[in-house]
């Protein structure tokens, strides 16, 4: 949704609300499990956060808060929305004069060891793409705590590509944008963590 002025509160609550139900714009939901479907840009982003129990345990915790979005020019609308399944919010960029809110519903959440020797611990989830969003894709936000050497890494991966033609009229643009994320999503998540 494009808007000339800062929505309400109660303009972002009704936003959400209609999406609730509402299906995503992308099938199928749940692919950044394995790998992107065919026809979508992928982004793979990482960032070592430290080593140790501990570290993971803050990384864990930085999730759970939101941290990732807490970079200055992005407002999650609600950050404290619990990370469940079929979760519903809303991200909101101004741009250009203008005030975008896309809407995403939490697809699914990681919590445990990974799919190969139990080698890694993961926490984390992934949002997908609601019809009222200017894209069509899904992000996972994912910590994992490698055992092997200790190491506790954000990762962050993503497929996309424009739905709304305002996105796609401005792909470049928004390509610039989807990099700026990724990358203030690391040095927030880090910044989160700390040492």
């Amino acid at each position: 949704m494009l808007t000339l002025r800062p929505p309400s509160a109660g303009d972002i609550a009704a936003f959400v609300g209609r999406q609730q139900t509402a299906p995503f714009s992308y099938t199928p939901a749940g692919a950044t499990c394995d790998r992107a479907p065919h026809g979508y840009v992928v982004d793979h982003n990482r960032v070592k956060l430290g080593a140790g129990e501990r570290t993971f345990a803050r990384a864990v915790d930085a999730v759970r808060r939101w941290e990732m979005f807490n970079i200055g020019w992005v407002t999650l609308c609600w950050p404290n929305v619990p990370i469940e399944a079929d979760r519903t919010v809303a991200i909101l960029i101004p741009l250009f004069g203008l005030w975008l809110l896309n809407a995403c519903r939490i697809v699914y959440v990681l919590d445990g060891d990974g799919p190969s020797d139990g080698n890694i611990r993961r926490f984390g989830f992934a949002y997908g793409t609601l019809p009222d969003h200017m894209e069509s894709g899904e992000e996972r936000f994912s910590v994992e705590w490698r055992r092997d050497d200790g190491s506790v890494w954000y990762d962050l991966f993503a497929f996309s590509r424009p739905r709304h033609p305002l996105a796609r009229l401005g792909g470049p643009y928004s390509r610039v944008l989807q990099r700026r994320f990724a990358r203030d999503s690391l040095r927030a998540m880090a910044r989160g963590v700390g040492p």
